[in-house]
């Protein structure tokens, strides 16, 4: 049986929802909060709605916002299947104005745009606002629109209505569909979740029965029955997403599962003796430890640009990967027939692209996605179903330490995209003990499980300093920290200039080759997290 269908087999004991994606920058946390209510969904780009309609068969859909107008010419539609289809609906910002839009409504350009905090007036009672919002009374939401809804398409009535868009909450009752002018899945919106709950459980009576502890048992029965007597190796990173794509994997077949462990060098401090105590200690899983440090630094010696960077740290591993798989090999037990990647949900959602072109590439990403067409080897992913929340969750789970589950994210090109410009030994020592001693400050202050990502950067800069009475012409370190949800947005941590002050005055005194540290203020978009 192919990994598509076990998956398909074991989301047809879920009750589904399908939410399709106009474009919006918050997307995800859509999925994110129906998920919360215990409700399994997936995420369709609006061109491929049609077919994951079909093909998932879910029992609601939400209509998610996006950027474009319905008012211009081509602009992004939902699939008059859903509409035929009879299932709940629920639509979002541009996802209210296509359906009231498709449905024999008119939207009109906005004379007045709402952006940012506003207050709706709930004026009927609805399922949707069952025990949350009251008839009569006004509640924050957060808004981003310019268009609106003039008129309202035949049997919905107006719920609610905001100073800037009278029409902010539609239902048409009898067919359980439901639009809201407002992006309910922002936390800015305080009882979103609860009004995404209300659509899902009351308005589209689905079950709540999208829980860790079902789907590490339904994850463990296919794991077996794609993999039968076959062996599969796992390639770890040291992050937390191949650690329990590991642990799930070896409570299904045990030491069938064989680990690699590549150290290139640009790992943080200790990790790797983490890493190795954690698998060979711990959980006792067989790991191969490749030491392959002189080998990743020597072919990234003078490389300064970022992208080539990464493609020479993904051509490594593939190499790298290979070799050991060989080895492997010649154990008397057979090769690995399946590679075991930590692949989650955001990796394999479609980006949306209004024109039909490609999506802009930011930055690559580092996979080891290339090694199944090399190695002839099939793949194991039984995260992709899941957000990287929910993996800490299976993680605890599977009783992996919380110090582990709770690790902030780590790239696969490690220090190297945390060092611009050339790479040395020398530097990336000075980075990994900046680093350490930063996150050590960021622990001690109570603050690392409320912080998204936190890590030190070691600029291609030097300047002057003083030290002791003495000239000094050092490297500048920045220091970055972000909150976040789920890394696709995300705002700069706002630390106390003393917290600051402390960290800067202990880098600089433990850390020999830093002089300045300086703290990157810079939110994603139009930053990234990372630097390269």
């Amino acid at each position: 049986m192919s990994d598509a269908d076990l998956h398909q087999e074991i989301m047809t004991r879920h009750d589904k929802v399908l939410i399709v994606d106009f474009g919006s920058q918050v997307t995800q946390l859509i999925a994110r909060r129906v998920r919360e209510a215990g409700v399994y969904c997936e995420i369709a780009p609006f061109q491929k709605a049609a077919e994951a309609f079909a093909a998932l068969a879910p029992k609601a859909v939400i209509l998610s916002g996006g950027p474009a107008s319905v008012l211009e010419d081509n602009s992004p539609r939902a699939p008059q299947a859903i509409f035929d289809s009879g299932v709940p609906i629920l639509g979002i910002c541009y996802g209210e104005q296509v359906m009231a839009e498709q449905l024999g409504g008119k939207v009109a350009a906005g004379e007045n745009r709402e952006f940012g905090r506003a207050e709706v007036e709930v004026i009927s009672d609805s399922p949707l606002f069952e025990g949350v919002w009251d008839k009569g009374k006004r509640y924050p939401v957060w808004m981003s629109h310019g268009d609106a809804v003039a008129e309202l398409p035949q049997g919905f009535q107006r719920l609610a209505t905001s100073e800037h868009a009278p029409i902010a909450v539609i239902g048409d009752e009898a067919r359980h569909y439901y639009a809201v002018q407002f992006h309910l899945e922002v936390v800015h919106t305080p009882d979103g979740a609860k009004l995404l709950s209300n659509f899902v459980h009351k308005v589209a009576g689905l079950k709540r029965d999208w829980t860790m502890g079902a789907f590490r048992a339904e994850a463990v029965a296919s794991i077996r029955a794609q993999v039968g007597k076959g062996r599969v190796l796992c390639g770890l990173s040291g992050g937390v997403d191949s650690a329990v794509a590991a642990v799930l994997i070896h409570a299904a077949i045990g030491d069938q599962l064989v680990c690699v462990f590549v150290d290139h060098g640009m790992l943080r401090q200790g990790e790797a003796e983490e890493v190795v105590a954690l698998f060979r200690g711990h959980y006792n899983i067989p790991l191969v430890h490749v030491e392959a440090a002189d080998v990743f630094l020597s072919a990234l010696a003078g490389v300064t640009d970022p992208e080539q960077k990464r493609k020479i740290i993904g051509r490594l591993f593939v190499e790298t990967f290979d070799r050991e798989a060989e080895k492997i090999a010649s154990d008397g037990r057979g090769a690995p027939a399946f590679l075991a990647q930590g692949t989650l949900y955001p990796d394999v959602i479609e980006s949306v692209s209004f024109h039909g072109g490609p999506s802009v590439t930011i930055k690559s990403h580092h996979n080891v996605g290339g090694l199944p067409e090399r190695m002839k080897m099939q793949l194991v992913e039984p995260l992709r179903e899941l957000f990287k929340d929910e993996v800490r969750v299976l993680g605890r789970e599977l009783g992996l330490p919380e110090a582990f589950v709770g690790r902030h994210p780590f790239p696969g090109p490690g220090l190297a995209i945390r060092c611009p410009g050339g790479i040395t030994p020398e530097k990336l020592a000075i980075l990994r003990k900046a680093d350490a001693v930063y996150l050590d400050e960021i622990r001690k202050a109570g603050l690392y499980d409320v912080i998204w990502q936190a890590f030190a950067v070691l600029l291609p800069v030097q300047t002057v300093g003083v030290m002791g009475d003495g000239r000094t012409y050092d490297f500048v370190c920045a220091l970055r920290a972000v909150t976040s949800i789920d890394g696709m947005t995300a705002d700069f941590y706002p630390f106390d200039m003393s917290f600051l002050g402390r960290a800067a005055t202990r880098i600089i005194n433990e850390v020999r080759g830093i002089n300045h540290v300086v703290y990157d203020v810079t939110s994603k978009p139009p930053g990234t997290i990372e630097w390269e």
